[in-house]
């Protein structure tokens, strides 16, 4: 359940319901929004009392969520939360933010030169992996912390936040050190410790849906970084594993509309990851936007052909220069921006 304070309730109101709430056993966590402040109640709270919390002085309601989800639900926080990426993007507002870049950061030369080439084509944060978890153990697995070296240079030379993948419990602190956002894969969407890890510290997580997830218990495991004190989380669709062969995955763009009536949490939607061919990344960008995407992070490579990873899903930065012109246009008509 959530507590909803009145617009005039005072602070040692509010910390007299957090202490009802920890004396009953439960955890409370207080989301203080732009006109109300609620008091998320973690935990299994099915028999406690909702009168007791009722009866505090500046309560205005209480209301049972019956959703496992709790932090992640709606109606936990009145307002949309808009989470900042650095001092370049925001996702979340009224922009719907381009974060691109590519798949694996290959060399300083390569990253610079993406770095640069996507700015100039209109992303405002850029991705690339330095740690990446493969399927097959004897591909590329990436630079390690000489990669997070490069991609804290490129954002020093452009000015783009840095999105990168973390991977173990133990590389979290690393990671931090340099990303202004730190990616969990599908892979490790349900690798628990990783989660609690990457919600015990501030920077923001950009959390991809595992491939094989339902969106409860996507949500679900978003909860594990939220109830770890960490509220700066992006979930991204990136497409579900289906019995359809003529794409990668199975980009499910229904989701968009679905999230955004479950969670105040923002959405973004990876079309690369979600199709596997170039060729179909504009238009799922696109479509993504006129859904309601709150932002697409792209893999762009200067020469995808050379890739080290990805380069058949991967577009080329002329191809973003183009497709920004577009989604600028397609984000109007729904009264957004780019």
């Amino acid at each position: 359940m959530i507590v909803v304070m009145n617009p005039s309730a005072t602070p040692q109101q509010v910390e007299q319901v957090a202490k009802l709430i920890r004396e009953m056993g439960l955890k409370d966590h207080i989301i203080k929004g732009t006109d109300l402040t609620v008091v998320a109640v973690i935990g299994d709270d099915r028999k406690k009392d909702r009168g007791a919390l009722e009866q505090v002085p500046g309560v205005d309601r209480v209301v049972p969520i019956l959703a496992p989800y709790k932090m992640a639900a709606r109606e936990s926080k009145p307002n949309r939360t808009v989470v900042k990426l650095g001092n370049s993007a925001t996702v979340g507002g009224n922009q719907v933010a381009i974060i691109a870049g590519p798949c694996s950061v290959e060399s300083r030369a390569q990253i610079l030169d993406a770095a640069a080439k996507c700015k100039a084509a209109g992303a405002n944060a850029l991705r690339g992996g330095a740690f990446k978890p493969r399927t097959n153990p004897y591909s590329f697995q990436g630079l390690g912390e000489d990669g997070l070296k490069m991609l804290a240079e490129a954002r020093d030379a452009t000015g783009l936040a840095i999105v990168t993948e973390v991977v173990t419990p133990g590389e979290v602190e690393l990671v931090a050190k340099y990303a202004d956002c730190l990616q969990i894969g599908t892979r490790n969407s349900q690798n628990f410790k990783l989660l609690e890890a990457a919600g015990k510290q501030p920077k923001p997580v950009l959390f991809k849906r595992g491939m094989s997830m339902t969106l409860d218990e996507f949500l679900q495991a978003s909860e594990y970084i939220l109830a770890a004190g960490n509220g700066n989380v992006i979930l991204c669709e990136r497409g579900i594993r289906t019995f359809e062969d003529h794409t990668r995955n199975t980009l499910s763009l229904s989701v968009l509309p679905e999230l955004h009536l479950r969670t105040h949490l923002p959405v973004v939607i990876d079309p690369s990851q979600g199709t596997g061919h170039a060729r179909l990344v504009p238009d799922m960008c696109k479509a993504s936007v006129a859904a309601g995407a709150d932002g697409l992070i792209i893999e762009v490579h200067p020469d995808p052909s050379h890739a080290m990873t990805d380069g058949a899903q991967s577009i080329t930065p002329d191809t973003l220069a183009t497709l920004v012109a577009s989604l600028k246009r397609i984000a109007a008509a729904v009264d957004r921006s780019v």
